[in-house]
């Protein structure tokens, strides 16, 4: 027994000193360390995201940096000049009529569809929240319905309505501006229904029932809590109208209401735009960076201090009519 007492000891200790040193390399078990998760660096994943962003990003970058070629050449780099943007007397973006009138329609595009899609997509999202019945789910669901119409498709109807139906509009500006109304109107909708959704009713029945009138209720309650959705819809929206090609192609009518991917698309066919486009391009890329900053930073500083919410919103908004 002593003797199985010493060896017994013996073991404990060295399964003692195992455990407080480095693990064997073996056991009758296998490897006691255990196996290293292939998902925790997934190297191969990174690989493939950095790949992706440097076929994605350098040719937009290329395109930029010849912008500010000195000369002509599209290939050759022959220094850095602001030429093609208001340096040459002819040819830049500030001085080729053009140019100017396709960055001018652009900016005028986006200011009046803005205008008038929020306050309508704003109505919606109050009616459609305060509606009630299957009535109200159909009107839900449409809103959301008109995310997978084909943008072609609703051009086409666009254009034969303003040409057949309405004739007196016609083609231009107004029927550029009512038919990016009623393709981006369901942003504002559904972005501010959500927020409805995740505030609820209880501020607003708790202002009624401190005897607040109901345009006090609105006004006091309502528009500073919708003012972050109210703002990130007409963001949305105000950089979508820049980037809109289809519906602004087919419904404008001369280079004076033609806006800037319109024009770029029609001139660089050919593949010899000319620098003066891609200064254009860079335009049009920097405005679109200059908004979606605006809105993120806007967003965060009107939201600040809150949590979370948005998913279960717009998974109610899609399952209400269940």
């Amino acid at each position: 027994r002593g003797d199985q007492s010493l060896v017994a000891g013996g073991d404990m200790t060295t399964a003692t000193k195992t455990r407080a040193g480095a693990a064997p390399a073996r056991t009758t078990l296998g490897r006691l360390r255990p196996r290293r998760n292939p998902w925790r660096h997934p190297w191969f994943l990174e690989g493939f995201t950095w790949l992706y962003l440097v076929w994605s990003l350098v040719p937009v970058a290329l395109a930029v940096l010849f912008s500010f070629n000195n000369g002509r050449s599209q290939s050759v780099w022959q220094g850095f000049s602001w030429r093609w943007y208001f340096a040459d007397p002819v040819n830049s973006v500030l001085h080729d009529p053009n140019l100017h009138a396709a960055v001018v329609q652009t900016i005028r595009l986006s200011v009046y569809v803005t205008l008038v899609t929020v306050p309508l997509g704003v109505a919606f999202a109050l009616g459609i929240n305060r509606w009630r019945g299957k009535t109200a789910s159909s009107a839900n669901f449409l809103m959301i319905l008109s995310f997978v119409i084909p943008e072609l498709i609703f051009g086409v109807a666009m254009f034969f309505v303003f040409t057949k139906l309405f004739k007196p509009i016609g083609l231009g500006t107004l029927a550029e501006v009512l038919a990016l109304v009623t393709w981006n109107v369901s942003w504002p909708a559904l972005i501010v229904q959500a927020r409805l959704v995740t505030l609820g009713r209880q501020y607003e029945e708790a202002a009624a029932d401190l005897g607040a009138a109901p345009w006090q209720v609105i006004y006091r309650v309502l528009w500073p809590l919708l003012r972050p959705a109210i703002f990130a819809s007409a963001v949305l929206v105000f950089s979508g109208v820049i980037d809109d090609f289809v519906l602004v192609d087919l419904l404008s009518s001369n280079s004076g209401n033609t806006p800037m991917s319109v024009y770029i698309y029609s001139q660089q066919r050919g593949g010899n735009g000319g620098p003066a486009l891609n200064a254009l391009g860079t335009i049009m890329l920097v405005m679109s960076f200059v908004i979606a900053i605006i809105g993120y930073i806007g967003y965060r500083f009107m939201t600040r201090g809150e949590r979370g919410g948005r998913i279960e919103a717009l998974t109610t908004i899609v399952g209400s009519e269940g």
